[in-house]
């Protein structure tokens, strides 16, 4: 069974955060969700507070098939033993997958150099070394990137269909009657 991580960290995007953790597992993947504050309960960037899985000091992300890391915020930047874990995951050719101001931590890390990606419109600048492209949802090598809320069932379908496949993915997506 595919495992995956999905971290937040105060500020997060709610929408995006909760959909792709949803259809995930909707989809049977194993999902932490993990959050990256000192406590288990994190606060959104419209107040929501979601209660996750387990705190970062307790995952080891290298167990992760994918890392998942939903936008609303750049405070991820800041969290350095969470940048040491996406840059040592790209090093390990894990999967990585970022939404709407997230991708900024993949170009502060040079993960996105030479790739298509997509951002929130306004963090183009953050995403060193890519051609920015306007899809909703871009996969380019072991790497996925989104625009924002609009587009986290997109995402988070693209992201079933990477870990599960096809079949589970298009059976998710009846399920939610976007088929």
């Amino acid at each position: 069974m595919a495992k995956a991580a999905l971290f937040l960290i105060g500020g997060f995007e709610e929408t995006e955060a909760v959909t792709t953790a949803d259809l995930l597992r909707r989809g049977k993947v194993d999902l932490d969700v993990v959050s990256l504050d000192p406590a288990i309960r994190v606060r959104g960037s419209h107040g929501i507070e979601i209660g996750a899985d387990r705190l970062f000091a307790d995952t080891d992300p290298s167990s992760y098939d994918m890392l998942v890391i939903p936008g609303g915020t750049i405070a991820y930047l800041d969290h350095k033993p969470f940048m040491e874990a996406v840059d040592r995951a790209a090093g390990a050719g894990k999967r990585l997958a970022a939404i709407c101001a997230a991708p900024s931590v993949l170009g502060a890390l040079g993960i996105l150099n030479g790739k298509r990606a997509a951002c929130y419109p306004g963090f183009e600048e953050r995403l060193a070394g890519a051609t920015i492209v306007k899809d909703a949802v871009v996969t380019d090598g072991l790497v996925t990137t989104s625009r924002g809320p609009s587009t986290a069932v997109l995402f988070a379908l693209e992201l079933l269909k990477i870990l599960q496949g096809d079949k589970v993915a298009s059976m998710v997506k009846g399920d939610i009657l976007l088929a």
